[in-house]
C-alpha cells in the first residue's frame, strides 16, 4: 500500500451549517450535507449539530453514502471546571464515537476561550493560561487520553484561534508536558497560518504525534483586516477569513509532501467554516477535493 493510499479524505459539516453560529446555513438539511459530501468524493465526515446522535440511525444515513465518521469535536473545560464534569461528558462522547468506528477524538480546551464571543477581539483578548492552569490542562488531558485508550482510541488536541493553545510556544508547552502515549495532536493548517505560525515547522516537529489533520486555507486580505480591525473570531468567519485548500494564501504542496513522506495514516478533513450563502458548500467541497487529488497525483509522478 502506498503512503497516499493510507490517507483518507473527509469533510466537515461546518460549511453547510455552522455550529457556533447556527443561523449560517440553518436552511441546509443534514441529508443535503452528507449527500453533497459523498457526491464531492469524500469518504468521511465529522459530526455537526444536525447529525443524529443514535449510532444505529446515523450509520444507516452514512453507510448508503459510503461515509464513515472520522471524529467529532469535544469541548474540555479542564482549566476552569472540576475534572469530573469534563470526564463524564467525555466518556459519553467517547462511547458515541467508538460506536461509530472512529479512532480519534478531537479535544479543544474551551476554558477562557473567546472563539465563541462575537464582540471579543480574537488577537488582542486571546487567553493566556497561568502555570496552575497549564498544570490542570496537561494532567487533565493525560487522564482523558487514558480514558480514550480504554477503547483503543486516542485524543487529538486541537490548537485553535481564540484559545489558550494557539501559538507555536503554546503548542510546544502542551507537547513537552504531556505523554506521547496519552496525548496526540491535531494539525490544522488554517488556524496555524491565521495565528502567524509556520505549519511546515509544526508538522515536521510533531509528525510522530499527529493523528488527525484539518485542511483549511486563509484569505490573506481578510486575515489582515481581522487583525487590524480587532475583530472577533466569529466576525472573521463571517467575513470569510477561512476557505478551502487551493483557494487562499497557503501553499499546500510542501505540506502534502511532508505528510506523505512522514507515512501519515489517517484522515485529512476539509474544514472551512464560511457563510454558505456566500460560498456554496458543495461547490467549495468539490473544489477542495479536486485540488487535493491533483496534489496527490503530482507526488505520485515525482
Amino acid at each position: 500500500m502506498t503512503a497516499e493510499a493510507k490517507i483518507k479524505f473527509g469533510c466537515a459539516p461546518i460549511a453547510w451549517t455552522n455550529d457556533d453560529m447556527p443561523e449560517l446555513g440553518s436552511e441546509n438539511s443534514f441529508e443535503q450535507c452528507i449527500s453533497e459530501m459523498a457526491l464531492a468524493g469524500y469518504t468521511g465526515t465529522e459530526i455537526g449539530n444536525k447529525y443524529p446522535r443514535d449510532p444505529e440511525t446515523l450509520k444507516k444515513y452514512l453507510d448508503i453514502r459510503g461515509l464513515q465518521v472520522a471524529s467529532a469535536w469535544f469541548s474540555s473545560f479542564l482549566t476552569t471546571k472540576p475534572f469530573e464534569e469534563t470526564k463524564q461528558a467525555f466518556i459519553e462522547h467517547r462511547d458515541f464515537l467508538h460506536a461509530m468506528g472512529a479512532k480519534v477524538i478531537v479535544v479543544s480546551e474551551q476554558g477562557h476561550s473567546v472563539q465563541g464571543q462575537m464582540d471579543t477581539p480574537v488577537f488582542k483578548e486571546k487567553p493566556v493560561f497561568t502555570d496552575a492552569e497549564w498544570d490542570r490542562l496537561t494532567r487533565g488531558l493525560e487522564a482523558l487520553g487514558e480514558l480514550a485508550r480504554e477503547k483503543e482510541m486516542a485524543i487529538v488536541f486541537h490548537h485553535h484561534m481564540g484559545t489558550g493553545v494557539q501559538t507555536t510556544a503554546e503548542i510546544d508547552r502542551l507537547m513537552e508536558n504531556t505523554s506521547p502515549e496519552k496525548v496526540s495532536l491535531l494539525f490544522d493548517t488554517g488556524h496555524l497560518v491565521f495565528s502567524g505560525e509556520n505549519p511546515i515547522e509544526i508538522y515536521q516537529k510533531y509528525q510522530s504525534r499527529i493523528k488527525h489533520i484539518h485542511f483549511k486555507d486563509i484569505r490573506e486580505a481578510v486575515a489582515k483586516e481581522v487583525k487590524d480591525n480587532q475583530d472577533s473570531f466569529l466576525v472573521g468567519v463571517k467575513k470569510g477569513v477561512f476557505t478551502v485548500p487551493g483557494d487562499g494564501m497557503i501553499d499546500f504542496e510542501p505540506i502534502m509532501k511532508a505528510i506523505i513522506e512522514s507515512g501519515y495514516e489517517g484522515w485529512i478533513v476539509v474544514e472551512a467554516e464560511q457563510d454558505p450563502a456566500k460560498a456554496n458548500p458543495f461547490e467549495y467541497a468539490l473544489k477542495a477535493k479536486q485540488y487535493m487529488d491533483r496534489l496527490q497525483q503530482q507526488k505520485e509522478l515525482v
